[in-house]
């Protein structure tokens, strides 16, 4: 079915990307992969580990870039960071990074990949401590729903919720977890679902 134009929204979608909202999926429309990434995984519950870490690290590299972006370069980046396995990321040392930092098909900024591999010898010391980071992210779940967001206007950036995760991971080791990537994490991992609520996506969950 063809989607018609709404009226230009002035606030853009997440991460900075100026795709046109139109009266259809409040993000995404117009690219495949973006759409795919809209309906099948933003604000779906996640609580596998590899998969936490991935995009824990997928959000830090987002910094400042468009989300859209990160989208493109996945296949790279599971291929340069082993799949996101934590193990193995946590035994990089200054060869691999040298090696990242001279891949083109990913974001080449030594802060952020000295961070991911950072956070996943983080990742492994939660669980030799007898925890995870699926509890520690999940443990700052707003208490009670708020009301679905009718425009982009009411999703905020960030939240007491996202500024108590962020500093909890900050105590565990974590890097480059602030509390606006904190909330993006929320948003990518289900902890809090974003969809507007003209969004299509709504009636389905």
């Amino acid at each position: 079915m063809t989607e018609t134009p709404a009226p230009p929204d002035p606030v853009l979608p997440p991460a900075g990307d100026a795709l046109p909202l139109v009266a259809g999926r409040c993000f995404g429309d117009g690219d495949p992969l973006y759409a795919a990434y809209h309906d099948d995984e933003w604000g779906v519950p996640v609580h596998d580990e590899h998969a936490l870490f991935e995009r824990l690290a997928l959000e830090a590299f987002q910094s400042g870039l468009a989300w859209i972006t990160i989208l493109r370069k996945r296949p790279a980046f599971r291929t340069a960071f082993a799949g996101f396995d934590p193990e193995v990321v946590a035994r990089f040392g200054e060869d691999d990074v040298a090696r990242l930092l001279a891949d083109a098909a990913i974001v080449r900024n030594r802060a952020k990949i000295e961070a991911t591999v950072a956070n996943a010898r983080a990742l492994l010391a939660l669980h030799e401590a007898g925890r995870t980071v699926d509890e520690v992210l999940w443990s700052h779940a707003p208490e009670a729903p708020r009301e679905r967001p009718a425009t982009w206007v009411d999703v905020p950036g960030r939240t007491a919720e996202s500024a108590a995760l962020a500093r909890e991971l900050r105590g565990l080791g974590f890097r480059f977890v602030g509390p606006t990537t904190a909330y993006a994490a929320m948003q990518a991992c289900g902890v809090v679902d974003d969809h507007l609520a003209t969004c299509p996506v709504v009636s389905r969950r």
